[in-house]
C-alpha cells in the first residue's frame, strides 16, 4: 500500500498524471528516510530538508501539515516497522509549459519497503563492502542547480551509473556499486546516492560541502566524530588521495554506513574509526528508535 495524494492505494494501482510536473520536468522534492521500530530515524532534519527544497523549487507551501500521519499511515498499512520510506512531494499537474503556475496544488507520495532490523546488533541493506570506481561523468555545478536540493533531476547520478555499467562491460563484467564523482575541477565530490569518507593517518576526512548534497546520515556521522574529539577535515581531495587512504567508507540513509572494498580496483578496508563510527550510528539508533 502506498500513499497518494491523501489516499492509502494498493501498489499497483498508485499512479500519477502524465502532466503532473514531477513527471514532465523532475520539477519535484523528495526524501529517502529509515524507519527503525517503527519511528523515522532523524525525521526534523529530512522534513527540514525536505522543506528547504520546495522552497527552492518556489513552492515553499507545497509540503502538508500531515506529512507525519500520511508516512505512519502507510507504515501501518503495509504492517511494517523496519523500514525504507521516500516521500515525494511535486509541483502537481499544470499546463504543459516550462514555466510554472504560482498557486501550487502539490501531489504528494508516500512509498515504503521492508528493510531489516537495524540498531545494535541489527541487520544491514547491503550484503558486502562497496565496489567503488571513479566516472568522467562530472556532479553539477552548485552555481548551475542548488547542490543542496534533493530533487526528482537525477540524471546526474543515473548517468554516472550507466558509466559504471559501459565499464564493467568492457572490463571484467563486475558492475561496480557505486560511481565516485568528482566536481569540474577534478576534486571528490560525492557518490552517486552517497556520501564519501575516508581515514589518513587517523583522521577522517570528507568532502566539503558545496558542489555536493549533505546528506542526514553525513551529518549525523560528523556529530558522532565530533562527540568523539576524533580529528575531522573537511576539503577538497583528489581520486589518488581516495585511493591512497587507510579506511574509506560511504554513507546514505538506506546503507548507514558502508565500508569500502576498493577504488578503482586499489584494495581498501575497514578499521578502527569505521568501525567505531559504526558502532556510535547503530547506538544512536537505538537509543532513538527501540
Amino acid at each position: 500500500m502506498y500513499h497518494v495524494d491523501g489516499d492509502l492505494v494498493a501498489r499497483e494501482d498508485a499512479t500519477v498524471s502524465v502532466e503532473d510536473r514531477g513527471f514532465r520536468y523532475g520539477d519535484a522534492a523528495f526524501e529517502t528516510m529509515r524507519v527503525y521500530g517503527g519511528t523515522v530515524f532523524e525525521w526534523e532534519r529530512h522534513l527540514a530538508r525536505l522543506r528547504r527544497t520546495c522552497e527552492t523549487l518556489g513552492m515553499p507551501d507545497a509540503v502538508p501539515g500531515d506529512l507525519a500521519a500520511r508516512v505512519s499511515e502507510t507504515l501501518a498499512a503495509n504492517d511494517l516497522r523496519e523500514a525504507y520510506c521516500r516521500v515525494s512531494v511535486t509541483r502537481g499537474v499544470q499546463p504543459g509549459k516550462l514555466t510554472p503556475d504560482p498557486e501550487v496544488d502539490p501531489t504528494v507520495v508516500v512509498v515504503v519497503r521492508e528493510l531489516p532490523v537495524g540498531g545494535v546488533g541489527g541487520g544491514k541493506s547491503w550484503t558486502d563492502p562497496a565496489v567503488v570506481r571513479s566516472v568522467e561523468t562530472r556532479r553539477v555545478p552548485d552555481a548551475c542547480l542548488p547542490a543542496d536540493a534533493k530533487t526528482h533531476n537525477y540524471l546526474n547520478g543515473i548517468l554516472a551509473r550507466v558509466e559504471l555499467r559501459r565499464a564493467a562491460a568492457e572490463g571484467d563484467g563486475r558492475v561496480a556499486d557505486e560511481a565516485l564523482m568528482r566536481d569540474t575541477e577534478g576534486f571528490v565530490a560525492e557518490g552517486a546516492s552517497s556520501n564519501l569518507f575516508f581515514v589518513d593517518d587517523g583522521t577522517l576526512h570528507t568532502p566539503a560541502a558545496g558542489d555536493l548534497l549533505p546528506g542526514v546520515t553525513r551529518e549525523v556521522v560528523l556529530e558522532l566524530a565530533a562527540e568523539e574529539s576524533f580529528p575531522v577535515e573537511e576539503g577538497r581531495y583528489t581520486v589518488g588521495e581516495v585511493r591512497g587512504a587507510d579506511e574509506v567508507f560511504l554513507t546514505n540513509s538506506t546503507w548507514e554506513l558502508r565500508p569500502v572494498a576498493s577504488v578503482d580496483g586499489v584494495i581498501t578496508s575497514d578499521g578502527p574509526i569505521t568501525n567505531l563510527l559504526t558502532r556510535l550510528y547503530e547506538g544512536r539508533v537505538e537509543a532513538r528508535c527501540y
